[in-house]
């Protein structure tokens, strides 16, 4: 939708226009919420961030311990940590790329944990369904109608939630939040757009009717403009006058935009458990010409980190009710191409980033090494963690989601199989 709808925080009940009757079931259920106010009890807040395109993770976190990894990637490995453009050390075996420079003061204040090996047990290399897999969280199956973050909310239901508890900073609905539960899109906290999930197609009829109802009709006019106009718990994030903290400067770009005003949503207090942006204008399909300290990667990494260090400076001690959470779909092959990238691989790395909750400072690995005997298919970095895995620690420890058998169905979660890298 493109027409901005507010709504007043005055506890309004849209029932009492008359009109309720022609507003989808998704729109009931989001106006009939409870108005925000200043008093709302903290929510504990999982950021997700979705590295579209296959994020080469070998050279996120580097194995520069492994003669493997020099001798398959002649022309694009990191340099070991000390020689110049070297690797960031972080435990005597693996290294971050010199361009998340920004992200070791995290490793060393132990807010960031590191999963390695980490994907999917489907063997798809396409990015369309590696994708739908991972944001739907049910690997190989393609009919499955709702997202993983969707069914949290589902699960997890809650009288009188904020209208603002679950926000997507991107155009368009993604994949993990489509269903049911209500959620906002928007790329700007000034134009937001309501959206419903692809199986709702009627919402937009049901705003603008409602809408035109209310404006047309001489006795509700003034109601309806201050009903449509006025959104004061958005307007208490002042949009136009944000001022990070801490000194904290977000890049000026989509990801940096959108940490930014995802920072303002919970800086205002409006209620939010759940938000989602990723990473256009950042190439991460390094196909040909895929660089190593410098280049096409190491460019798109400088950015990205720079908006994650970002978003945690300007947070501050927020941070302790806040994960970040990052992900792509699969990883890259071992071995570069004849055109100095790579292609279309399988074991991956995440990002996971917080408080004090957040076990940082070490990486999580079932790590089988680089050796040809060891790839999955005898190219790829082998998976050893499956990514359901992570989120279900997450949902769990962090959401205090109980009810996992619904947000995973066809996966039996087990808590022996997670990693650890958050607190009990």
């Amino acid at each position: 939708m493109n027409r901005r709808y507010f709504l007043k925080t005055s506890g309004i009940a849209i029932a009492s226009f008359g009109l309720i009757g022609f507003a989808p079931r998704f729109f009931r259920e989001f106006v009939n919420a409870q108005a925000l106010s200043g008093n709302r009890s903290k929510n504990k807040i999982l950021v997700a961030i979705f590295m579209r395109g296959a994020v080469d993770g070998l050279n996120v976190v580097i194995p520069y311990a492994e003669s493997e990894y020099y001798d398959k990637r002649p022309t694009i490995a990191i340099p070991k940590p000390g020689k110049e453009n070297g690797a960031i050390d972080l435990d005597g075996y693996f290294g971050l790329h010199p361009s998340l420079e920004p992200l070791e003061k995290l490793w060393k204040n132990k807010q960031l944990a590191i999963i390695h090996s980490v994907g999917s047990p489907d063997n798809t290399r396409s990015h369309f369904d590696a994708q739908d897999y991972m944001e739907s969280a049910t690997p190989g199956i393609k009919s499955t109608r709702d997202g993983w973050l969707n069914r949290i909310l589902q699960v997890d239901k809650k009288q009188n939630a904020s209208l603002f508890r679950a926000v997507s900073m991107t155009s368009q609905v993604p994949r993990s939040m489509m269903g049911t539960a209500p959620i906002v899109a928007m790329t700007n906290l000034s134009d937001f757009a309501i959206r419903a999930g692809a199986y709702t197609p009627n919402v937009q009829k049901g705003f603008e009717e409602l809408y035109q109802q209310i404006s047309q009709n001489d006795a509700l006019t003034e109601t309806g403009k201050e009903t449509f106009e006025a959104i004061n718990f958005l307007k208490k994030a002042n949009p136009a006058q944000f001022k990070p903290e801490n000194g904290a400067v977000y890049p000026a770009n989509y990801l940096g935009r959108a940490l930014q005003q995802i920072a303002q949503l919970i800086k205002a207090n409006v209620g939010l458990e759940i938000a989602f942006t990723d990473t256009p204008g950042m190439n991460w399909d390094t196909h040909a010409n895929q660089g190593g300290s410098s280049g096409q990667l190491a460019n798109s990494l400088r950015i990205f980190a720079s908006a994650l260090n970002a978003f945690v400076t300007d947070l501050g001690k927020r941070m302790e009710d806040v994960v970040i959470l990052t992900m792509s779909e699969f990883g890259r092959t071992v071995r570069q191409n004849g055109s100095g990238g790579t292609d279309h691989g399988h074991g991956n790395v995440m990002f996971v980033i917080g408080g004090s909750s957040v076990k940082g400072g070490k990486i999580y690995a079932d790590w089988k090494g680089l050796k040809t005997s060891e790839l999955f298919e005898g190219r790829d970095l082998a998976v050893t963690t499956d990514f359901r895995d992570v989120f279900a620690e997450i949902a769990y420890k962090h959401l205090g989601v109980k009810n996992l058998d619904r947000v995973f169905p066809n996966y039996q979660v087990k808590q022996s199989r997670w990693r650890g890298f958050l607190a009990s």
